[in-house]
């Protein structure tokens, strides 16, 4: 059971979706220990309002809304029109909550699985991204932001440590502030029969106040394709640290879809830093179906036990991890689908079911 509406308001335009069925299948499926008492938790949905001429000078305004079970995404992004060969600047506050299963989910059912952990994320952001102009095959992005993240329980309540009585913040208190620099280089070069994309992220954490973290943190991806007749060969490199404070879900998680599939979410471990390779082999079987073999392997390079608390110790995660297994791609004028079948290291089974539409 689902509603979309698209409104022409002037000139702003405001999509409109709310969707029931995901809300009505979970609570048929799942026992949920959370409180639905308010008639807001059964909606799950999305509501996107933008203007493209906020003050009659292309000004332009968006306003995205996002809800899902057990989490929500507020975000309001203003952007002035610059000449192309200058920095394209806009203006962000963000607003989110969510469960932090990476790094506080207890891993199930020989690490399919990753269950609450009884730790949520609640984040408040505000700042400036500057967009360079894109040259050859380089584009970057620098942005500056102020972050305010407070930890809280299931119900809602602010909280300091988790339920074994480890710290879930840097300070140690119920919230942590930061400044944070970040610079984005992204790579991207393709041919008709290959593509090379290259993606570094790299985070500067300011003190500006004597509790506010300070931090260097890193993250690259790394990627290649290249056709074979009529197969396509896939492999992706992705590597990162962080040195100076650390609070445990700025921890990198490895594990889950998109990361080393056949664990839950950070069920292979969580560390300062961490190493994820992947590889995969599509075969076309008709015009519209591909098939694909794949393998997935990560690792926190020993580093879990510096992460504050060492949650992935705790949780009896295993530091390393491999996943096999094979999948269909389907392709359609709507988006493309995916199901995938994964074995990992303790021959524990799980699928995956993904879909992205065309555009997105």
């Amino acid at each position: 059971m689902g509603a979309q509406k698209s409104i022409h308001a002037g000139n702003a335009k405001i999509d409109f979706n709310v969707d029931f069925t995901h809300k009505l299948c979970a609570a048929l499926m799942l026992h949920s220990s959370r409180n639905t008492d308010s008639p807001l938790s059964l909606v799950i949905g999305s509501l996107c309002i933008k203007h493209p001429n906020l003050f009659g000078k292309s000004e332009k305004l968006d306003v995205l809304w996002d809800k899902g079970l057990y989490d929500s995404n507020v975000l309001i992004a203003y952007r002035k029109p610059r000449p192309e060969w200058l920095s394209q600047q806009s203006f962000s506050i963000q607003h989110s909550v969510s469960p932090e299963i990476g790094v506080h989910g207890v891993p199930v059912d020989n690490y399919s699985r990753s269950g609450s952990g009884g730790v949520n994320l609640c984040r408040f952001s505000a700042g400036l991204d500057l967009s360079e102009p894109a040259s050859s095959n380089w584009s970057s992005k620098t942005s500056l932001k102020f972050e305010h993240v407070r930890p809280i329980n299931d119900d809602g309540r602010s909280i300091s440590r988790d339920l074994h009585g480890f710290p879930v913040t840097c300070s140690g208190g119920c919230h942590d502030s930061m400044v944070v620099i970040k610079q984005e280089s992204r790579f991207a070069k393709a041919s008709e029969h290959s593509f090379t994309r290259f993606n570094l992220q790299i985070e500067q954490g300011i003190p500006l106040l004597s509790k506010w973290l300070i931090f260097n943190r890193f993250k690259f991806v790394a990627s290649k394709g290249i056709r074979l007749g009529p197969a396509f060969l896939l492999t992706s490199f992705t590597g990162g640290s962080i040195v100076g404070d650390i609070a445990p879900y700025q921890a990198f998680a490895i594990g889950g879809l998109g990361s080393v599939r056949g664990y839950g979410e950070g069920a292979v471990g969580c560390g300062r830093s961490c190493v994820v390779a992947n590889t995969e082999v599509t075969l076309p079987l008709n015009r519209t179906i591909e098939g694909a073999v794949f393998l997935d392997c990560g690792s926190d390079l020993g580093s879990g036990r510096y992460v504050p608390g060492n949650p992935a110790l705790r949780h009896g995660k295993p530091g390393s991890g491999v996943g096999v297994g094979y999948g269909l791609r389907f392709k359609s004028s709507l988006g493309h689908f995916q199901v995938d079948y994964a074995v990992n290291a303790f021959q524990q089974r799980t699928v995956y079911v993904g879909f992205n539409s065309i555009g997105s």
